[in-house]
């Protein structure tokens, strides 16, 4: 999205995305500069996004917003039905029931940081971050009547090589693309308003159908 008032930050997608996806301990921290047309020029040094907000749907919306309300000062912001949004996550591990109070009652710093290969506060925060963001887009699109209008399409169940952020193997690759193939027919769901738990859509079929 281009943002006029702010045109040192309409930078290439490439600088973006690896700037955005330099995760700390997999990818190291990643510099570019950005010239914009009046030849001011501006650095970045960039890690990971999901360090601030693991799920950007929310700032992505109130960005669109905040350029609508420019261009219409009586417009109703994000309660527009011409916002649609299509938020896609890039899959997260099956870490229901992994941990129990009586397991990390007597937990120290460190087994918070590292436990058997993983993070469990990194991933807790992580995860509950992103999930907060779809909970409350879909309260949102229900409270103005458009909930068809915002769609999270996310797989929260993948094991093994498939959950790690560094295997980079063809056969992995090859099976993430099988995985999203997979998700595609899988039914649209959004969270519950009650229990926050992914529900089928009625009369929506699956991801797919509504993509197209």
């Amino acid at each position: 999205m281009q943002i006029p008032s702010q045109p040192s930050i309409n930078a290439k997608l490439a600088d973006i995305c690896i700037g955005g996806s330099a995760a700390p301990t997999y990818l190291p921290s990643y510099y570019f500069e950005n010239v914009t047309g009046d030849g001011k020029m501006r650095e970045f040094n960039l890690i990971d996004g999901g360090i601030v907000n693991n799920n950007p749907t929310l700032v992505a919306m109130i960005e669109v917003s905040k350029q609508m309300t420019k261009e219409n000062p009586v417009a109703h912001r994000m309660h527009d039905e011409r916002l649609v949004v299509v938020s896609i996550g890039s899959g997260s591990a099956t870490n229901e029931h992994k941990y129990n109070a009586k397991m990390t009652a007597n937990w120290g710093p460190l087994s918070w940081v590292l436990h058997n290969g993983s993070s469990p506060i990194i991933d807790s925060l992580f995860e509950s971050g992103a999930d907060m963001v779809d909970y409350h887009n879909n309260v949102l699109f229900n409270a103005i009547h458009a909930q068809d209008n915002y769609l999270r399409i996310q797989d929260n169940s993948l094991t093994g090589v498939a959950a790690s952020l560094d295997v980079a193997t063809k056969e992995n690759m090859d099976n993430l693309v099988k995985i999203g193939l997979e998700l595609l027919k899988k039914p649209a769901s959004r969270a519950d308003s009650e229990t926050g738990l992914l529900q089928p859509i009625p009369n929506m079929g699956t991801n797919g159908d509504v993509l197209t």
